[in-house]
């Protein structure tokens, strides 16, 4: 990526070279290109939020610029480019969206994320910070900012005009407004679950901002609920990992069906653990539950799990993407016990059954509607 600052070689995370995606794209360019045409001053603090895969922070390294992300994946990618541009560890801050932001913000850059809700929390979040000197600039493709991200912007940090399209991409501007009354956050968002989905049944989830389906049951989750396995008297006490685990229902269900079970929630969002350790303790869950934020079964020992359950995600930000459930199916198969099982959801027309056949050699359908396929495979 070409910059006022240099040219860093950029790549998302886990590296691919398959992948043709790249780390940044028009936004981050228009963005860049904005801050050195109008020597915005970026000697103070300065922040970045919702960075995707780093562009941003690695290109402005010498400004010693705070990164704010949800995504593992993208702070492992942030430090790899880093590394790649020569930056000392240390000199840029990666901070998580569950960490307390700078007391102080000068430079607010914000590229806008997919979910208008972790946009709305982590301007309340931050608002506190920024004075009205700050200068405030959000970038993202004209696809991703609408009427209702203006009015975020507006509502929370001050009066908000955008740019002219350049390169499908357009840039916010926001003058902050020390005298703002803001409103208050509604994040994090319980709701009680609907009866007649086994043993979560009737209970409380916990949602912090940006989780998918944050103010209510999605129907995949619902029918996948419906269809777990169900406990064993010959097999108790088993390893269980609630794969790509969102707000932890899913995980939950297993834990409050049978206490015995050992139920390890990952997710690769910082936001999502946050939400499945906080439904998990909302249900007062008497077995033994393990959070982890990173990249599907990465780091989990081979041959040491019963029971893995997921509703992989097919897209990447924008772009739709079978690499994330390709990871978790083979993480799977390596993390599995023999005669472990993998059980996923999923969109009928993702063909899942395709891929679980290839390195399973065998899938089931457990049950399936028009829209929706659970789907089993053995390791054998």
């Amino acid at each position: 990526m070409t910059t006022a600052w240099g040219a860093p070689v950029l790549a998302r995370f886990p590296e691919d070279p398959r992948d043709r995606l790249r780390a940044w794209d028009a936004s981050d360019e228009y963005l860049l290109g904005h801050l050195d045409r109008e020597e915005v001053p970026l000697d103070g603090t300065v922040v970045v939020v919702g960075d995707r895969w780093g562009a941003l922070v690695t290109a402005l390294a010498a400004y010693r610029p705070t990164q704010i992300t949800d995504s593992w994946l993208g702070q492992e990618a942030t430090r790899a480019n880093l590394a790649r541009a020569g930056v000392e560890p240390g000199t840029v801050p990666l901070l998580t969206t569950q960490d307390p932001p700078p007391g102080r913000i000068d430079v607010l850059l914000v590229r806008v994320p997919k979910s208008l809700a972790l946009l709305e929390d982590q301007l309340l979040r931050l608002a506190p910070s920024v004075h009205a000197g700050t200068v405030v600039v959000g970038t993202g493709m004209v696809k991703e900012i609408h009427t209702s991200t203006l009015n975020l912007f507006e509502r929370i940090i001050g009066p908000t005009r955008t740019s002219l399209a350049e390169k499908k991409a357009r840039l916010i501007f926001c003058t902050p407004d020390p005298e703002l009354v803001r409103p208050a956050g509604p994040w994090p968002y319980s709701y009680r679950l609907p009866d007649g989905i086994g043993a979560v049944s009737g209970r409380t989830v916990v949602n912090h901002a940006g989780v998918f389906c944050a103010d209510r049951l999605d129907i995949g989750t619902r029918f996948f609920l419906q269809h777990l396995p169900q406990p064993s008297s010959e097999r108790p006490g088993l390893r269980v990992v609630d794969l790509g685990c969102g707000n932890g229902v899913v995980g939950t269900a297993v834990a409050l069906a049978d206490p015995r079970a050992e139920v390890l929630f990952v997710d690769e969002s910082f936001q999502a653990v946050a939400s499945a350790q906080a439904t998990y303790r909302a249900n007062g869950v008497s077995g033994h539950g393990e959070f982890q934020v990173g990249d599907g079964l990465t780091g989990v020992p081979d041959s040491s799990v019963d029971l893995v359950l997921s509703n992989p995600p097919f897209h990447s930000h924008q772009a739709t993407s079978d690499a994330t459930a390709w990871r978790m199916f083979t993480g799977a198969l390596r993390a599995l016990r023999p005669g472990g099982e993998l059980r996923v959801v999923g969109n009928r027309h993702l063909g899942y059954h395709v891929k679980l056949r290839r390195l399973f050699g065998n899938s089931e359908v457990v049950a399936s509607d028009r829209k929706f396929v659970v789907l089993r495979a053995v390791k054998r």
